[in-house]
């Protein structure tokens, strides 16, 4: 099983289930530009088509011919698009917090455009923030996603790198830029209407705001093979409560 982590998350993100998902062989990387993996070249761009390949080029170095995709929040996105994409080399989807991707509106095609242009020509003269220690980072971590403090200080610890004058986050900066553009609704469902292998969405009540009902559900509908847990909990709640989700992978992978 391949574990991809959310937007500005790390492989840290799935410390607390792992060890509750017996018998399974688990790999969670970094994702490029995220915790300690490297960052693109200069002149490329963070985008989920881009991402396909590279889960694809991790499986390979691994030697998996099909697999198991696991991914939270921008991990789910991307794996609903290597499902969908490369269906003769997944047996398995497990979708927490995302499906498919996140869409946009026509009319806010060129808005959007413009706004991702402009923000990646300012970002060269913006500094980095510098944390005395880890604890303002973890707190900010805990206050932008409503985490307690075990789970902000894993995604910290792994997310931050020593610098003159204390810690700052090693993400790449450019992973903060707007996207330059977007799918529709209609091309969003055509996606989840191409994922073929058998998938588990698992999402969390209260819904995050651009994960509102009943759209989220309609979507998940949407799957050929697919069905839908919605179990109480925050954004992360596959670390916050990984017993629960641990569960319910290990029920879906027998076949439940």
């Amino acid at each position: 099983m391949l574990a991809l982590h959310g937007w500005l998350d790390n492989a840290a993100s799935f410390v607390p289930l792992a060890p509750l998902l017996h018998g399974i062989e688990l790999v969670a990387p970094d994702l490029p530009g995220h915790g300690r993996s490297v960052h693109l070249p200069r002149g490329t761009d963070y985008s989920f088509a881009g991402a396909v390949h590279h889960v694809l080029d991790i499986a390979d170095a691994l030697g998996w011919d099909r697999f198991t995709l696991l991914g939270h929040s921008m991990g789910a996105g991307i794996a609903s698009l290597v499902a969908a994409g490369a269906p003769d080399r997944i047996e398995r989807l497990v979708a927490i917090e995302a499906l498919g991707a996140l869409p946009d509106t026509i009319e806010n095609t060129v808005p959007r455009l413009r706004d991702a242009v402009a923000a990646t020509r300012a970002l060269p003269g913006k500094r980095l923030r510098v944390f005395p220690d880890l604890s303002p980072a973890i707190r900010a971590r805990m206050q932008a996603n409503d985490l307690s403090e075990p789970v902000a200080r894993l995604l910290v610890e792994r997310g931050t790198t020593p610098v003159e004058g204390g810690h700052a986050w090693c993400s790449d900066p450019r992973l903060t830029l707007p996207t330059m553009v977007r799918m529709t609704d209609a091309q969003v469902d055509a996606l989840v209407r191409g994922i073929e292998c058998p998938t588990r969405v698992l999402y969390a009540s209260p819904p995050q705001p651009y994960l509102p009902e009943p759209d989220r559900s309609r979507r998940a509908g949407l799957l050929p093979d697919g069905t839908l847990v919605v179990v109480p909990g925050g954004h992360h709640l596959h670390m916050e409560d990984p017993a629960t989700v641990a569960g319910l992978i290990g029920d879906f992978l027998a076949g439940g």
